[in-house]
């Protein structure tokens, strides 16, 4: 069985959000992605499930009311005292509150995600919308997690990456599946030194060097040199649209 996300991030959590501190535009493209396939709006209530450091807050529009939940207190930011620990689940609010319920890049450290997905859905109103962005299986991503990262950080990583397995989950739970789409996209910075330096604390790789890093997500996932300036790491994550009948 796979650790736990509160596992990984309790341990981890703060070097995480250190790198994310440091750099807190590289993944940008990342959040503007899961935006725009949620179709906010204004007045809108949003969830953000697992919250990490509160990074999704500032991509919201304008006039959206942002509820987080976040298990690990080594995150900070996100809405809860920094020393206080919850539980993942149960969620905590009323049935029927929500209008649209995100989770970005953490569910996949979660072996059954149908205890999660039932759980939106009590939370979800009716109408309402579930837009999950994670790793997708055999993808470049999730080799290079399960490989360099799960032999080089603090706790391992064996990722339970999204699948056909996953859109049934979702189903079992009662959600209707409107789409599923493979994002690409960059994390982008001023140069490769800051990118190795990201991933190196992002990932919280002890038993590598910053070099090793670099060769390998050059490697592994690809680095382009952007018209813009600076350089794009690739990297990419499945994508799914839900919503509450």
């Amino acid at each position: 069985m796979t650790k736990t996300y509160q596992a990984h991030f309790e341990l981890r959590g703060s070097a995480y959000d250190r790198a994310m501190r440091k750099f807190p535009d590289a993944r940008q493209a990342e959040f503007h992605q899961l935006i725009e396939a949620a179709e906010l709006e204004s007045g809108m209530v949003v969830a953000d499930v697992p919250a990490g450091g509160g990074y999704l807050q500032g991509y919201l529009p304008a006039g959206c009311q942002w509820l987080a939940h976040e298990p690990c207190a080594s995150f900070t930011n996100h809405g809860q005292p920094s020393e206080q620990v919850v539980p993942l689940l149960p969620l905590p609010w009323s049935d029927g509150c929500i209008d649209v319920a995100l989770s970005l890049a953490g569910i996949h450290h979660i072996d059954d995600k149908r205890p999660l997905f039932r759980e939106f859905y009590r939370v979800v109103r009716s109408g309402g919308r579930l837009v999950v962005s994670d790793v997708a299986s055999a993808s470049a991503v999730a080799h290079f997690l399960d490989g360099y990262v799960g032999a080089n950080n603090s706790t391992g990583h064996e990722g339970v990456f999204l699948d056909e397995w996953t859109l049934s989950e979702m189903t079992q739970a009662g959600w209707t599946i409107e789409r599923v789409e493979t994002s690409h996209f960059h994390w982008v910075f001023a140069n490769r030194v800051d990118m190795a330096a990201f991933c190196h604390e992002l990932f919280d790789l002890r038993a590598s060097t910053e070099a090793d890093t670099l060769q390998t997500v050059e490697c592994t996932l690809g680095v382009d040199d952007l018209q813009a300036g600076g350089v794009g790491m690739r990297w990419s994550l499945m994508t799914i649209v839900a919503q509450r009948s």
